[in-house]
């Protein structure tokens, strides 16, 4: 008869400090037949260091050392797979003790489920064996005491973050919250920095360094070297009602030099044609970090509320105004974004910015253009792939330019064989361009040229077709809707979707 299998214990041994291992940890550790422990290449455990106290001669340790510790490797399956090497090896190690009724005191720096690695352990072997998680008191704890700080007050959100995120990422979620804590800091630390200036959060942060130990550092995070930052950190911003928080940087407010080195930006973003996942990261991120948000109500009303941001609207006919409105309270030392739909380079808010600046003798004023999905490009892929060759942008729209100008562009671009992505095709007083720009196609590009109409893309009321410009209504056109005219190259074809255009890439 076999023996029962062991069970394994998942202990929580704290930040660091041997006083703060839990009576319940101690008492596991204490009484198990095996203590594993896992550690960097060097072999120097910190887990092992915290828990010494309570180990004894008869304890079968177990050290579970890593192969790497950054993601270069000569692997042949490169770090995901040497890593994953590794847990299997280990957690065959652990079921060996566990298969002859060893008991197992793993233990975990902070808690056992928060950012451990005792869950890879755990979820390899969980099914198997009988498992039980001790909690421990976790980092962020740790360094919300040492940075003497409350984290929360009232229905505040804390949000904690790891290091390793992208830059635009951290930044937007650092905007979007009231305190935070970001570990695994070390290599990280430029980026993580970077992201807490561009989300206004510098001042605020305070950086801690090995919390709870004899090593534990505490300082204003500006004014930390990122030559000096171990794994073993973390960034803190402090509740934002904690008034204490305040002043950290190491930057003097009275230092006019300081102030002067501070250069006004306006931020132009496209927030693409519609649905929230087309867009960017990068325009996520502008927007997160932004005290301001300067357009048209139109697209301003894609922009979430929160406390602090204040939404300034206005109507789609004032671009000039509002631009001139964006840069003078850039100059106030707000962070302003500008939103347009789609990219804001095509046909929208970014021209309208430069334009306000040249007149008006901005030149102090950073201007930032970030990309978005411009209409032309979402209608064309739901339709097929029509623009996949020499392509036009034209606005049909003559309230700029006269009809005489766009009428020979539109010759000149038909004759010449391009296909045309039309913006602004008709409005409800704007209906003749749109007829007539039918009977130009049909004119020049014949009867059976290919066309694409758009409506609504990534709304609730999308609507693309595909047809030939004898079947072209113009009366269901709208300033919702895109064209694309193909070139006499563009194909249409059936698919099991229905009707598909593209247009070849070579003649």
């Amino acid at each position: 008869m076999s023996a029962a299998p062991g069970t394994l214990y998942g202990v929580g041994i704290g930040p660091g400090d041997p006083d703060l291992i839990t009576i319940k940890a101690a008492r596991i550790i204490e009484s198990a037949d095996v203590v594993a422990f896992h550690a960097a290449r060097h072999g120097r455990s910190i887990a092992r260091r915290t828990a010494e106290a309570h180990l004894r001669p008869g304890h079968i340790e177990e050290l579970l050392k890593y192969p790497l510790t950054v993601e270069e490797t000569d692997h042949e399956g490169g770090y995901a797979a040497a890593i994953e090497e590794f847990y299997e090896e280990a957690s065959a190690r652990l079921a060996a003790h566990l298969d002859a009724g060893r008991s197992i005191a793993l233990l975990a720096a902070g808690d056992p489920l928060f950012y451990s690695s005792f869950m890879h352990m755990y979820t390899r072997l969980e099914q198997r064996y009988p498992c039980e998680i001790i909690p421990g008191i976790t980092s962020v704890s740790a360094v919300s005491t040492a940075a003497g700080r409350p984290l929360t007050e009232h229905e505040e959100v804390l949000t904690v973050l790891p290091g390793t995120l992208p830059e635009h990422e951290l930044t937007r979620r650092l905007a979007d919250t009231d305190s935070a804590v970001i570990m695994k800091l070390g290599r990280t630390f430029g980026k993580v920095r970077n992201a807490l200036a561009a989300s206004g959060r510098l001042d605020e942060a305070r950086y801690v360094e090995r919390a709870t130990t004899p090593e534990q550092r505490v300082a204003a995070l500006a004014e930390v070297s990122p030559d000096e930052v171990p794994y073993f950190s973390a960034a803190v911003i402090p509740s934002p009602t904690d008034t204490r928080n305040r002043g950290h940087s190491s930057v003097d407010p009275g230092d006019a030099t300081a102030d002067a080195a501070v250069v006004p930006r306006v931020t132009v973003v496209g927030t693409g044609p519609g649905p929230d996942y087309w867009m960017t990261p990068e325009t996520e991120a502008s927007l997160a970090a932004a005290t301001d948000v300067v357009g048209y109500a139109t697209y301003t009303a894609r922009v979430p509320a929160r406390p602090g941001l204040r939404i300034h609207s206005s109507d789609n006919r004032v671009e000039v105004e509002r631009a001139t409105f964006a840069l003078d309270l850039a100059r106030t030392g707000r962070n302003v974004v500008v939103v347009s739909g789609g990219d804001p380079g095509i046909f929208a808010m970014a021209t309208a910015v430069f334009e306000a600046a040249e007149t008006g003798h901005y030149a102090d004023v950073e201007i930032e253009v970030l990309p978005g999905v411009t209409a032309a490009t979402a209608v064309a892929a739901k339709a097929g792939a029509p623009l996949g060759h020499d392509l036009a942008l034209v606005s049909l729209s003559d309230r700029l330019k006269g009809w005489d100008v766009i009428e020979r562009r539109l010759r000149s671009l038909l004759e010449a064989d391009l296909a045309i992505a039309i913006y602004n095709p008709a409005s409800k007083s704007r209906r003749e361009q749109v007829r007539r720009l039918s009977a130009l196609v049909r004119e020049i590009g014949g009867e059976d040229r290919v066309m694409v109409q758009g409506r609504d893309i990534g709304g609730p009321g999308e609507r693309v077709e595909v047809f030939r410009a004898c079947e072209f209504d113009p009366d269901t056109v709208d300033m919702r809707t895109l064209l694309i005219i193909g070139s006499s190259r563009t194909r249409m074809m059936s698919t099991a979707a229905g009707p598909r255009a593209y247009t070849p890439r070579s003649y």
